[in-house]
């Protein structure tokens, strides 16, 4: 090399090492708290102990990454390193003995930290921290499993902690012993609410894989056939329903920050949408079989709109016709997954498919004015009708919720949607195992260069699919979901076998918006419902669906005050396996996105209740269903 080279060489490394000291401090002054993506442990390791020194301190946030608007919060940071969000991942095998410090340099604030003991530990086994303090605490990892560490300063519980204390957090892994697990990924969700005091153009609310807000987040690219591995822990204070698009997965862990609990094989829930409390993790696996480009996000609409952007959006003039796909942010995830050499392609423009006509169309009834986005503009009601022939669905009314589709399974469809609202969308079918192109989401659907369009005003599009097994789903728009959802384009889809399907026992339960932002739901497209009626003896299929975009619900089915039991018959359109089509308790936690089945059998006449109340209280309704006498033969 010559001696200019060798001269050039080292003025470029100077440089770089000047930008990256620079890179780590921000104009206040303090340290940049870099997103952490839970590939590399921290600590020392070494003849099966761990060693690590984390600090709690000050660091400044940047949710769109490197740009952008930030926020100065406590977060953790391996002593010696630049503070991540989340915080340090730490990763040993079962049997290893950790040994920890944690400093508290956050001042007039004692730090109270979880999760750092042996698992499975009591949820209330803490250490606290005092400022300018340092406690040191040495235990053996426990048992395997999906925990995480926390801290707080105000000693809010994990359900209440938004604010200051909301990026306080990192994974914990326990791996088993031996040789080394197989690869896979971790993902810590993240809230923030609040007012900034450093900087007036920060959003009040943020929501964040990894510490970054999408289209921030990490794009991930796999080949069709691998198994997937992810990990999933929500240190935030609200659940998420977590929806993978195109495929089903396996949940084979559940736990918490001090427990994890095992599926064995047979019993792993198989699921499109899991639901993790505050507080909760779940592992899952899953395998690409479909090439193209598809999502994993938050269901909950208000968790992926534009409102969650890091610089505050401006109002729009019309919240209908916002561009919801460029505008997403918040809880989301790309998966882009690679043809194989064996792929086998799901089947489209198949000869004789059925073909099915749906026109989204408004009416002239209006929803009371929005108090959010938008002002006081009226907001038409909106559905997808279904058309049959060549005669047009009369314009002067829209039924709500959304015309009900019936499916064959394994029929082929060709459904085309045809737009006659001002907004542009896209028709999501959810639960559907379909082909890329048909998912649903402008102008990310599909693969290579063949990206599905959003469904402009006036315009149509045509989605193509064979639905491969029986089941309850839903389909709805997957643009500007928190005003279109709300507005009505939403719709119940079953998918039967023509032997075993019986309408007349079965009942279709649809939980939906009341309008857009609104407190509430309307049940079946009321908000006084129809009573709903069964008779006395008979078995019957209860067909539940979620989609109130921005509510997580408590479901219960009683009578005189007292919650009955239903028999579990399926998740997300899955079957459940006859050993887990157990009795239980008819009373759950349900997300948007969420799909159910349960059958359930009075064995006398009378008066009941389905019970929906959002989770902290907010709001309640409820479902009147009335319990009929059988009716008895005529004497001969």
């Amino acid at each position: 090399m010559s001696t200019m080279r060798r001269i050039t060489s080292r003025t470029a490394l100077g440089v770089l090492i000047v930008l990256a000291a620079f890179a780590c401090r921000t104009p206040g002054g303090e340290a940049r708290a870099v997103p952490n993506d839970n590939r590399v442990a921290a600590g020392t390791l070494g003849d099966r102990v761990l060693t690590l020194r984390l600090e709690a301190r000050e660091a400044r946030w940047y949710p769109d990454g490197k740009d952008g608007p930030s926020l100065v919060m406590p977060v953790f940071a391996e002593v010696g390193h630049q503070p991540q969000n989340p915080g340090p991942l730490i990763r040993v095998a079962e049997g290893t003995t950790i040994r920890i410090s944690v400093t508290n340099t956050l001042r007039d604030s004692t730090l109270v930290v979880y999760g750092l003991g042996t698992r499975p530990s009591s949820l209330t086994d803490t250490m606290q921290i005092a400022p300018g303090a340092t406690r040191e605490r040495s235990f053996l990892a426990g048992a395997p499993g999906t925990y995480f560490y926390w801290g707080s300063t105000t000693r809010e519980p994990i359900d209440t902690r938004n604010g200051i204390d909301s990026q306080l957090h990192g994974a914990f892994i326990i791996d088993p012993p031996g040789a080394p697990p197989p690869p896979d990924r971790i993902f810590v969700l993240g809230t923030w609410t609040g007012k900034p005091k450093d900087t007036l153009s920060f959003a009040a609310d943020l929501r964040v894989i990894n510490g970054l807000s999408w289209p921030h987040t990490e794009r991930l690219t796999y080949t069709a056939g691998d198994t997937i591995r992810w990990r999933w822990v929500n240190p935030t204070d609200s659940p998420h329903p977590m929806h993978l698009h195109g495929f089903y997965f396996d949940v084979t862990h559940r736990g918490s920050w001090a427990a994890d609990t095992a599926f064995a094989k047979s019993d792993a829930p198989r699921v499109v949408t899991e639901l993790p409390v505050p507080g909760a993790t779940f592992a899952m696996t899953w395998v690409p079989e479909e090439p193209g480009n598809w999502f994993v996000h938050c269901h909950v609409a208000y968790h992926t709109s534009m409102w969650l952007a890091a610089t505050v959006p401006p109002d729009p003039p019309d919240p209908v016709t916002v561009d919801h796909a460029h505008g997403m942010r918040g809880m989301v995830l790309a998966v882009d997954v690679r043809p194989s050499a064996s792929t086998s392609r799901r089947a489209t423009g198949v000869a004789g498919a059925r073909p099915i006509r749906l026109v989204a169309k408004t009416a002239p009834k209006g929803f009371d004015p929005s108090p959010g986005p938008g002002g006081s503009r009226e907001l038409d009601e909106m559905a997808f009708v279904r058309q049959d022939g060549d005669v047009p669905p009369p314009g002067d009314s829209v039924p709500s919720p959304s015309s009900l589709l019936v499916l064959q399974r394994n029929e082929p469809v060709r459904i085309t949607i045809v737009n006659r609202t001002r907004a542009a969308t896209g028709v999501h079918w959810h639960g559907i195992e379909v082909p890329a192109y048909s998912d649903g989401v402008p102008g990310w659907s599909g693969t290579g260069s063949r990206i599905a369009p959003a469904i402009a005003p006036g315009d149509s599009f045509t989605a193509e699919f064979t639905p491969p097994r029986s089941g309850t789903f839903m389909y709805h728009a997957h643009s500007n979901e928190n005003i279109l959802i709300g507005l009505g384009l939403y719709g119940g889809l079953l998918v039967v076998d023509s032997a075993s399907y019986d309408p007349a026992r079965e009942r279709l339960i649809i939980l939906g918006p009341k309008g857009p932002g609104e407190p509430g739901a309307r049940i079946n497209g009321r908000e006084v419902p129809d009573t709903v009626r069964l008779t006395a003896g008979e078995r019957y299929r209860l067909r539940l669906i979620h989609i109130v975009p921005d509510w997580n619900v408590r479901l219960a089915l009683t009578r005189d005050d007292s919650i009955v039991h239903w028999r579990a018959l399926a998740k997300d359109g899955a079957e459940l396996p006859p050993h887990r089509q157990t009795v239980r308790a008819a009373s759950l936690l349900a997300g948007p996105g969420e799909t159910m089945d349960f059958e359930y059998q009075a064995t006398s006449p009378g008066l009941m209740r389905l019970e929906v109340a959002q989770r902290t209280g907010a709001w309640k309704t409820q479902l009147p269903i009335r319990v009929e006498p059988a009716l008895r033969s005529p004497s001969p």
